[in-house]
């Protein structure tokens, strides 16, 4: 045998049958169908190295995409152990970081200078804001974020402001914007993320000696994650391949999984595999259904969830490391009792031996982790969140509770000085400055300071609105509980309308409806301790204080991973506990509403649920506190979907107990323990009619059983509480 051949059996060992054909497939374009836990990131990376050792390919021959850099430096990586290459003159990287080469080195055909800088989205969010201004906008009619996000929408569909339609005034000024939004980067020489590849595919797309050379110098193209890939992503890759050729001269190995597209709301189209199929005349789908991480039960189970989808590209994971443990599902009696579940199975899994880094807890919604942070907290678990921040650190939680702050004593400063421009009231730096000299000369606080201007009578609009607001916040207080203190701070403030503009607020918004329901949860556990006459508010800003400031653990600490199903793909874990499986949580309520949006919350149940390598814990609530209401609910539809063989459950019909943390009062906690379902004729989700509303969809439910209330939403109506009793609903 010679060495050549020798290194080529070195590097291609250990490969399955299935990832070796993917490997050393001949130059044609291809579509690797790699499921959760298969070796993805290896075949990928092996298929560099073979192409490159059989002399196929040059290192600076080939173009290979990524979504992060974090999988671009991997990547190279395993490529320097794999070959004694030097990688630095390789292509390798993210769609943004390899436009910004290509354009650095094109920028004069780019039209763009040498230098030219790139805007991150807070500089981008300025440089809005700033040409705003100038063009004389209101931005409460169109909102910053809400106009940046509108730009960078346009971009990631390859349009131009020239190219976009405008059918109202609202539109037409919104394409204003856009348009001079462009020139005003074009002067000023920098660009943002999605210019980045949209000017990069228009560079391409006009400029045919520069297209032609890189077709020719990139004979082999390579993308990773290509299920999350947009419509802008998939043009540009479609400029490389020189497509239309009897022979062309390229061609591309896509790597992805269709069932693994979670991303639509941020443009990712799932339908880009399909076509890929045709444009490209793919011949053979590689599948590589081997997982190589989690035991059969767990693979069963999500392979029977995600079968119910339609129009996928189809494959089906098994594992030759045995059946493993059953999905153990729990029936919780309410979300409190849910979490201290959580808790009571974390910390016999910690007692057994397992490392709590092992370990995660996903859920759909951000605002789920309050409930479970608490029943940490107290029960001294150290956890982390992962990529997001804890319930009490988040933005929108300080700003509500700077509000609130501020109705308990105007004199705080740091509350003060926090939300006094936001939501944005035309209170600008230098204004802020002379309120700040101002109180230094006074020697008083800055609210004293801004009493005194506006007494002067030369206030400035803002500062007299935002002094009037805290004002009238205060005398509104007077006498209501904690909980309606917290809904005047989270409304009145003009936070949720603020919120409900942004074009990711719906999250924000789940968390402001969440900080009610910690105010009374806080109420019911504390009331008892309270002084006379205590409407709580004091106390409860303490309590979070308490535990914003406390219990995180450090980064590289042994600690439960918390995070939604989102920031866990990609990851993998001993244990997994997936929480809130119920209708309208997951699948999310508004995936009902939504052009193939179950089955996007089907992928991300199947994304979940692939995370687990040998041990899966499902559980659900038959209620919980929503919008400090409490609200009845059933199991999601995607445990009917798992197998009753895969299944261990762990109880069937939960009886309330008590807590150390809760937020149901005695009357609740004393109601009948029998399956709330009994009492719910229509399951959420279901389509009813109704005499005067017409038709609706069942959204969710309060109350008790003898006083229940059912919410619909009927599309032009709007949604709309009915009394059970005298609903009179059809089935459509």
């Amino acid at each position: 045998m010679t060495t050549s051949n020798a290194s080529q059996d070195s590097l291609l060992s250990g490969l399955n049958d299935k990832q070796l054909e993917a490997v050393t497939l001949p130059h044609q374009s291809a579509l690797i169908l790699a499921g959760a836990g298969s070796g993805k990131t290896r075949v990928l990376t092996t298929r560099i190295a073979w192409l490159i050792q059989t002399g196929q390919v040059s290192p600076t021959g080939l173009l290979a995409v990524t979504f992060t850099n974090k999988a671009a430096k991997e990547m190279l990586t395993r490529l320097t152990t794999m070959l004694p290459i030097n990688t630095r003159g390789m292509w390798v990287g993210t769609f943004h970081g390899l436009c910004n080469r290509l354009l650095r080195a094109h920028h004069r055909e780019a039209l763009l200078p040498a230098t030219f800088q790139i805007l991150d989205s807070a500089d981008q969010l300025s440089a809005i804001k700033r040409l705003m201004k100038v063009m004389n906008v209101d931005d409460e009619k169109f909102p910053p974020k809400q106009v940046m996000g509108y730009i960078n929408s346009c971009k990631e569909e390859g349009l131009r402001a020239h190219s976009v339609d405008a059918y109202d005034p609202h539109s037409q000024r919104m394409r204003e914007i856009f348009e001079e939004y462009d020139k005003q980067c074009q002067r000023e020489g920098v660009v943002d993320f999605a210019e980045l590849l949209l000017r990069c595919y228009e560079l391409l797309s006009s400029d045919t000696n520069i297209r032609q050379h890189y077709q020719a110098r990139f004979k082999y193209i390579l993308v990773d994650e290509f299920q999350d890939t947009n419509k802008l992503q998939y043009m540009w890759l479609k400029l490389f391949a020189c497509i239309g050729k009897e022979e062309p001269n390229n061609c591309i190995f896509a790597v992805g999984d269709d069932d693994q597209s979670i991303y639509a709301f941020r443009g990712a189209r799932v339908g880009n595999m399909r076509d890929f199929e045709v444009d490209f005349k793919v011949q053979n789908i590689v599948k590589l259904e081997e997982n190589y991480r989690s035991h059969s039960n767990i693979l069963d189970a999500a392979n029977a969830i995600i079968s119910n989808n339609k129009n996928r590209l189809g494959k089906n994971l098994w594992t030759s490391a045995g059946a493993g443990e059953p999905v153990r599902v729990y029936q919780a009696y309410n979300d409190i009792d849910e979490a201290s579940f959580i808790v009571d199975e974390v910390k016999m899994l910690h007692n057994d031996g397992w490392r709590l880094n092992d370990i995660a807890l996903l859920y759909r919604s951000n605002a789920q982790s309050r409930v479970i942070e608490h029943a940490l907290f107290s029960n001294n678990i150290p956890y982390r969140v992962y990529g997001g921040l804890r319930f009490f650190e988040r933005a929108e939680i300080k700003h509500a509770m700077a509000y609130l702050r501020l109705i308990n004593n105007p004199e705080d400063d740091v509350a003060l000085l926090r939300v006094i421009n936001f939501p944005t009231r035309g209170i600008g730096a230098r204004s802020l400055e002379q309120l700040q000299e101002s109180a230094r000369a006074q020697d008083c606080s800055l609210w004293q300071a801004a009493i005194n201007k506006v007494g002067n009578g030369r206030p400035g609009k803002g500062l007299e609105g935002f002094v009037a607001l805290i004002k009238q916040m205060q005398d509104d207080a007077k006498g209501l509980t904690l909980k309606e203190m917290t809904e005047i701070a989270t409304t009145m403030s003009g936070l949720k309308n603020f919120y409900q503009l942004e074009k990711e607020g719906e999250d924000r918004i789940a968390n402001l409806d969440e900080l009610i329901n910690a105010a009374v949860s806080f109420m019911n556990n504390n009331s008892g301790a309270l002084e006379d006459n205590s409407n709580g508010l004091t106390e409860f800003l303490t309590h979070a204080s308490l535990e914003a400031g406390e219990h995180q653990a450090d980064v590289g600490a042994d600690a439960l991973q918390m995070m939604t199903v989102h920031a866990a793909k990609g990851l993998e874990f001993k244990a997994v506990f997936i929480s809130g499986l119920e209708e309208g949580l997951c699948p999310h309520e508004n995936s009902l509403y939504e052009n193939n949006g179950l089955e996007e919350e089907r992928r991300l149940m199947y994304v979940a649920v692939t995370r687990a390598r040998q041990r899966l814990y499902l559980s659900h609530a038959q209620s919980r506190m929503l919008h400090g209401q409490i609200r009845y609910g059933i199991a999601s539809r995607f445990l009917d979907e798992i197998p009753v063989a895969l299944l261990k459950r762990l109880n069937s019909k939960p009886a309330p107990k008590p807590s150390i943390s809760s937020h149901y009062d005695n009357s609740y906690q004393s109601a009948p323990t029998a399956s709330i379902s009994d009492a719910m004729p229509w399951k959420i989700g279901q389509a009813v009619s109704h005499a005067k509303f017409g038709q609706g969809v069942v959204v969710s439910y309060e109350g008790n059983a003898s006083d229940m209330r059912i919410q619909i939403n009927f599309g032009r109506e709007g949604l709309k509480w009915l009394a059970m009793e005298y609903a009179k609903l059809e089935k459509v």
